[in-house]
């Protein structure tokens, strides 16, 4: 993420000079002014100490300390032009008062302070004016006594050197405080959208995140699903074999646990590979994915999936080949046979599928009851099973724990209702209610 104006601003902070200053040319600056103003007032202070009867050195030392005070202008603006205006009787500080009139107008004192003080500074120019433009007016009566000026001279002259002293530096330093703040306003908002889009980007990784890990539990479900049921079978089928074997008993027993080891190191690397596609951890990609292309892609997946996937027709399949097993498998189908949406009729089949799967891995020999349940607005199924029998041979199946956790995925996933526990006989059952909206014609 770019650098905002608030960490800017920080680093300034940090990268202050002296005191006040923000910026070390800002100080030069102001040191420079005090230096210049010092030396006008010193120089002014000659002419005070004269009319005032005091020695010239005190007049220049007391020149030199009111000069000196334009260096606090951007610190204490207000107290610049009390002293200039404190000043403006003995005729000295002009650069200090223009300076600090500009400084006020331009600083973030109220608007109300910075009228008052420049209309204290406004008066005592004027009158001082008046006076020293009127003085002005008698010595040149006496050199030239036909010289008659009327009585609109020497205010109006007054007023027009008050205005050209003090309305200039007030008007621009209205004119930079108000540009000043704008650009600060600016910047916020620069900062502001910076962060909401650093937000959206943030929001935007969240959701493509997101979608690779649903699209990888899907993609888990599918193969868990899948490959497990048959797999189970295979491995049943092979400990079938061993007991029953007539021709050649050692090679068929042989073969068979050649088929159930087969069996049992499939779905123990299938398990792995479960374990490894439904970790929390996002992948790792070389380059980053668009949003709108993994939605994409998980958008086809899904399709692909719902248009292969299988549906309750094949049901009966799915029951013949565990009775062919050797497990007694009893269907019931209850109300009128429909046609359901691709998914919920896949997730339907996939549930009654890893719920025999479940009865070939932990109840060997166990009586199991499917019932499905065709209703107004949804679609139920049920696997029961009883008790394990005990003489039936136990095939050793590896579990993973993803069985049930992904049936109530799917299931949830529709708005459905999933309930899984033992019963009260020493089996374990299996249901799961699914929302089927209109149906397919």
């Amino acid at each position: 993420m770019t650098t905002t104006g608030a960490h800017q601003e920080t680093a300034a902070s940090a990268a202050r000079g002296w005191w006040w200053w923000e910026r070390r040319r800002g100080a030069v600056l102001d040191v420079g002014l005090a230096v210049v103003s010092a030396l006008e007032c010193g120089l002014e202070g000659v002419g005070f100490a004269d009319k005032a009867g005091l020695p010239v050195p005190v007049g220049v030392l007391f020149g030199l300390m009111v000069g000196s005070v334009l260096l606090v202008r951007r610190r204490w603006p207000i107290a610049v032009v009390l002293v200039s205006v404190a000043v403006t009787p003995a005729e000295m500080g002009y650069l200090m008062g223009i300076v600090g009139l500009y400084s006020l107008a331009a600083s973030e004192v109220p608007r109300r302070i910075t009228a008052a003080l420049a209309g204290m500074s406004t008066a005592a120019v004027f009158v001082v004016t008046v006076v020293r433009v009127r003085q002005d007016v008698a010595q040149a009566d006496v050199g030239q006594p036909d010289f008659d000026p009327s009585g609109w001279y020497v205010p109006t002259v007054a007023l027009f050197m008050t205005l050209g002293l003090n309305a200039p530096p007030v008007l621009f330093g209205l004119y930079i405080g108000a540009r000043r703040r704008l650009m600060e306003s600016l910047r916020e908002r620069a900062d502001s959208l910076e962060q909401e889009l650093s937000l959206l980007a943030d929001r935007a990784e969240q959701r493509a995140q997101w979608a690779r890990q649903e699209e990888r539990t899907r993609i888990a479900r599918e193969m868990h699903d899948v490959v497990a049921h048959r797999v189970s079978l295979m491995v049943v089928h092979a400990a079938a074999l061993q007991a029953v074997a007539l021709k050649d008993p050692q090679k068929a027993v042989k073969n068979a646990a050649l088929v159930g080891d087969m069996g049992r190191q499939a779905l123990t690397e299938l398990r792995e590979m479960l374990g490894v596609l439904r970790e929390d951890a996002a992948p790792v990609v070389a380059s980053p994915v668009p949003l709108a292309a993994v939605g994409r892609a998980a958008a086809a997946a899904a399709e692909a999936a719902s248009e292969d996937g299988p549906c309750l027709d094949a049901l009966e399949d799915l029951v013949e080949q565990s009775r062919l097993a050797g497990v007694v498998v009893e269907l019931t189908v209850l109300g009128e046979v429909r046609v359901y949406g691709a998914e919920v009729e896949r997730t339907a089949y996939r549930v009654v599928q890893e719920a025999l799967t479940n009865v070939h891995k932990h109840a060997a020999g166990a009586k199991v009851v499917v019932r499905l349940a065709h209703r107004d607005a949804e679609v139920a199924m049920q696997v029961e099973n009883g008790p394990s029998d005990a003489g039936a041979a136990d095939a050793h199946l590896p579990s993973g724990g993803n069985g049930l956790v992904g049936m109530r995925e799917r299931v949830s996933r529709l708005g459905g209702v999933f309930v899984s526990g033992p019963t009260d006989a020493g089996g374990f059952r299996v249901s799961a209610v699914l929302p089927v909206g209109e149906p397919v014609a």
